[in-house]
């Protein structure tokens, strides 16, 4: 991932210790890219203070951290193997691989380039190649009712889900809203948030001297 460790987040990774391709026992590597990205994207050096806290506030030992200096293409499909590989490189033997992982949208029309699941698809014939297991990330949402289950299982008991795009997130950051507990860790939404202010003081002092 990109982007700084959310609770849904967080459910996909222990979620994916318990996929059917895996063995007892196992632990899971979280190995972001911290590398440039994309203009409008959080900084590397702040995503990595996002999973330094996060890593001390869940303590957990199936989960497993280190970082990849390294940009995202948003190249699709093939960049999903080149990912694969590289975690092969570190030691796994599977990889989670969510949808449209690395996707990208179309400059002339806005809409998506890949489909929502070539790169899933694209991973899971390949992956014998590499010598690796794919094991695809769930469609994960929070309802009222029973906190995180998948989509499929809200669809089918009528739970009500709750949603936050990263546009309402990032703005209620902004604002200095109080953000849910069940979508972001507290710990990140702290660093995330002396990350803003020290945006806006730099922004004014700067401003200031001319």
């Amino acid at each position: 991932c990109r982007n700084p460790i959310h609770r849904a987040h967080y459910e996909l990774f222990t979620r994916a210790l318990h996929a059917p391709n895996v063995r007892p026992g196992a632990v899971c590597l979280v190995h972001p890219t911290c590398g440039p990205t994309q203009d409008d994207d959080i900084p590397g050096i702040v995503r990595y203070h996002t999973y330094e806290v996060l890593k001390h506030e869940v303590n957990n030992p199936a989960i497993k951290w280190a970082y990849l200096p390294y940009s995202m293409h948003m190249a699709g499909p093939r960049e999903a193997i080149q990912h694969m590989i590289i975690r092969k490189n570190y030691g796994c033997t599977h990889f989670i691989i969510g949808r449209d992982m690395a996707g990208s949208k179309s400059s002339l029309s806005g809409e998506d380039f890949y489909g929502m699941y070539d790169a899933q698809e694209f991973a899971i014939r390949h992956a014998p190649e590499l010598g690796m297991q794919a094991v695809p990330s769930m469609d994960v949402v929070y309802t009222e009712e029973a906190g995180y289950v998948t989509g499929p299982e809200a669809k089918e008991c009528n739970l009500h889900v709750k949603k936050l795009s990263g546009t309402k997130f990032r703005q209620m950051l902004r604002n200095g809203e109080e953000i849910p507990d069940w979508f972001a860790f507290r710990s990140v939404v702290e660093v995330l948030r002396e990350h803003a202010q020290h945006r806006t003081s730099g922004s004014g002092s700067s401003s200031g001297s001319k």
